[in-house]
């Protein structure tokens, strides 16, 4: 924004300072006058008694008392001048640190901090707030500049292998054309998915969505109601208990949400005779959500970035590959709805989800 030039906030703070101590002077001149010389006589006064010295009259002192007190506010001006001008330089020091960090984050400059020492007052809290927000600012940039990237990667593969197949299609005119066409759906499907992904990423990520109360846990049985086929194939029992738990938010996203976890931990389970734990609760505060399975051991490092988009490492089974969004999409839903996401890996194998958002008022719906 252009702006007007105008006075500087330390030749502000100098002007104020300086017509303090005018103005405390003067007043102080003032109370002389009212308090002492107004008492003083215009002339002098014949009694019959004699004194000795000069018999004090007004005109005498105010000849006497004027131009000292002229010099005194003389000197009172430039001492508040010059003292307030180093002393708003003194108190506006960390501004001014403030100020330059902020041009070199304008400037793309996110790794600069500016740490002002000293104890807590309200430079340092400003301070110590706009490191937090670029720090932010800098892993969110990180973190997009990553998705895209894998993004990028993700979705030019399936358009690789469409590519492939077709050139194979029309170089060898005696290949089996319902294999390719097989291939070519199979390779769409996994890129529209992918896509959709994507799309619902985003829309939970900048929070486009109707807020409406929820019940969790008939999200929990509508998930484990539609993927009972896909456990029941693959051999995994599916245990659901709980409360009933009302939050805020978006059915359709929360609903996502939940399909994604237990699918997850249906896809990542034993061999055989893996079992799936869905769990909501309740407290005055916040509402809880819990998946966990069966499986492999995981390490905790390996569990930290789960929730990274594209981070499927060795954990997905051939034939379920899926696109590597699952709980990244899982993470982002539960952000935009205030909650928490928690990662636990189980000593006995397998891992545990937690979910937690905030509760719903007893009054929200009135």
């Amino acid at each position: 924004m252009d702006r007007e030039p105008g006075l500087s906030v330390r030749l502000k703070l100098t002007l104020s300072y300086a017509g303090f101590l005018m103005l405390a002077g003067v007043l102080l001149f003032a109370a002389v006058w009212v308090f002492l010389l107004r008492y003083v006589p215009e002339r002098a006064l014949i009694t019959g008694t004699t004194t000795n010295g000069v018999f004090p009259i007004r005109f005498n002192l105010l000849r006497v008392f004027a131009p000292r007190a002229a010099a005194v506010l003389a000197f009172l001006l430039v001492f508040g001048l010059v003292g307030g001008w180093i002393l708003a330089g003194r108190m506006l020091a960390p501004l001014t640190r403030i100020t330059d960090a902020t041009r070199l984050a304008s400037n793309g400059s996110l790794s600069h901090r500016i740490r002002l020492p000293g104890r807590k007052d309200e430079f340092r809290e400003l301070a110590d707030a706009f490191d937090t927000m670029l720090a932010r600012i800098e892993a969110h940039l990180a973190e997009q500049q990553r998705f895209a990237a894998n993004a990028s990667h993700e979705l030019r593969t399936p358009l690789a292998v469409s590519k492939a197949l077709l050139d194979v299609a029309r170089t060898d005119p005696t290949h089996d054309a319902g294999e390719v066409i097989d291939r070519l759906h199979a390779v769409n499907t996994r890129a529209i998915d992918l896509t959709e992904a994507l799309l619902l990423l985003s829309r939970a990520d900048q929070r486009s969505f109707t807020r409406e109360p929820v019940d969790l846990s008939l999200l929990a049985e509508e998930a484990t109601e539609t993927l009972l086929p896909l456990a029941e194939k693959r051999g995994v029992t599916i245990d659901t208990s709980g409360d009933i738990t009302p939050t805020i938010g978006s059915q359709a996203l929360l609903l996502q949400l939940t399909m994604n976890l237990v699918q997850n931990a249906i896809v990542h389970n034993l061999p055989e005779q893996g079992i799936v734990w869905v769990n909501t609760s309740v407290s005055p505060k916040t509402v809880v959500l819990t998946v966990e399975n069966t499986g492999e051991k995981l390490t905790p490092q390996l569990v930290s970035t789960l929730t990274e988009p594209f981070q499927r490492a060795e954990r997905i089974h051939a034939d379920h590959a899926g696109v590597g969004l699952g709980l990244a999409i899982v993470k982002t839903i539960t952000q935009a709805h205030d909650g928490t996401l928690t990662l636990t890996p189980r000593s006995a194998g397998g891992i545990r989800i937690t979910v937690e958002l905030p509760a719903m008022s007893p009054h929200a719906d009135r």
